[in-house]
């Protein structure tokens, strides 16, 4: 899928689903005033956090806000901890007109369903699951940018190297990428159509983390290394590893890779985990000569060609075992 054709369907979707309608469903509400009566189910609320939660700007809930309170809909009081606010909470109007809503939307969603199979329906939560939590990664990568090493980023990286590394105890004295000779000099590292490192800034363009792909040394050229991946604090729990990952295992698929092969560690448990999810698997024995000898996880991930949208369909029930220089599959968690 490309942008185009996600934003094609987004604006169906938002068409379909009456967001634009003057009234939702055969109630007397707009759109925005039944998302603003369902959030007021679960308890009183602020005019700021219904805004948040709406995802738009105060002012653009003041006003709906006003004709429900002019409609006896919700009443406003004062706030329990703080007395320079108000809190919005439903009358017993609106908990009737509420669920009256919930009935005519439960009934529609029904119907939509009724024209879906039961896999069609787990397939379609599982879409829609997708979607939102890409949406709202999305959202917590503001600010942030993903962009190729340059000359002069070379400090900064391998100080983030370092600090991450002593943060989990990965020392210098031991087979780490920490202790690599090239750490305070990775741009010519990466230079070449079939290697690249990128970092990853914050607004004010300070370098939070990195990560890159080359050659696995002493493998054959169809493999590839996923390398020297390391972020601070800061940048962790947004999501941004994963989209580097998926970005770095983009270009080696377009390099020409069919393998991408890493090594970590337990201290990096997390990492893990985000290997694991992206479909790479443990390896028994090390591939190549990466010189890493205390990483004791090593992994490989198959890279077949990015499936367009009908060999996906025929193919989801299939699943690849990567088998990269001959290396064995190791089943069991490390």
């Amino acid at each position: 899928m490309d942008a185009r054709t996600l934003r094609a369907r987004s604006r169906e979707l938002v068409r379909e689903l009456g967001m634009f309608a003057p009234q939702c469903c055969a109630t007397p509400l707009t759109p925005v005033e039944a998302h603003l009566l369902i959030e007021l189910e679960s308890g009183s609320l602020t005019n700021n956090q219904l805004a948040e939660r709406l995802r738009v700007d105060k002012s653009n809930t003041s006003r709906p806000l006003s004709r429900l309170q002019e409609r006896e809909l919700v009443i406003r009081q004062p706030h329990a901890v703080d007395g320079r606010s108000q809190e919005l909470g439903l009358t017993a109007n609106g908990q009737r007109l509420l669920h009256e809503l919930h009935r005519d939307l439960d009934q529609h969603s029904d119907q939509v369903l009724a024209q879906l199979s039961p896999q069609e329906q787990q397939q379609l939560q599982q879409g829609l699951e997708l979607y939102l939590r890409a949406l709202q990664t999305h959202r917590l990568q503001q600010g942030y940018q993903i962009r190729r090493l340059q000359p002069e980023d070379q400090s900064a990286i391998a100080q983030v190297i370092r600090q991450v590394s002593a943060e989990h105890g990965l020392t210098a004295d031991k087979g780490y990428g920490v202790a690599d000779p090239a750490l305070d000099q990775l741009y010519p590292q990466y230079q070449g159509s079939d290697r690249a490192y990128w970092v990853i800034t914050d607004e004010q363009g300070a370098i939070l983390g990195g990560g890159g792909i080359a050659p696995l040394q002493g493998a054959n050229g169809a493999v590839c290394e996923l390398q020297k991946m390391y972020f601070l604090p800061e940048l962790r729990g947004k999501g941004l590893g994963r989209r580097l990952v998926l970005q770095a295992l983009a270009f080696a698929r377009q390099s020409g890779y069919s393998c991408c092969y890493l090594e970590t560690t337990a201290a990096l448990h997390q990492a893990e985990r985000l290997y694991q999810s992206l479909g790479f698997r443990h390896l028994q024995a090390a591939m190549g000569n990466t010189g890493h000898c205390d990483c004791e996880i090593r992994m490989s991930l198959e890279l077949t060609p990015e499936p367009s949208p009908v060999d996906s369909q025929t193919s989801s029930s299939m699943t690849t075992a990567c088998h990269c220089a001959g290396a064995t599959d190791q089943n069991n968690d490390a």
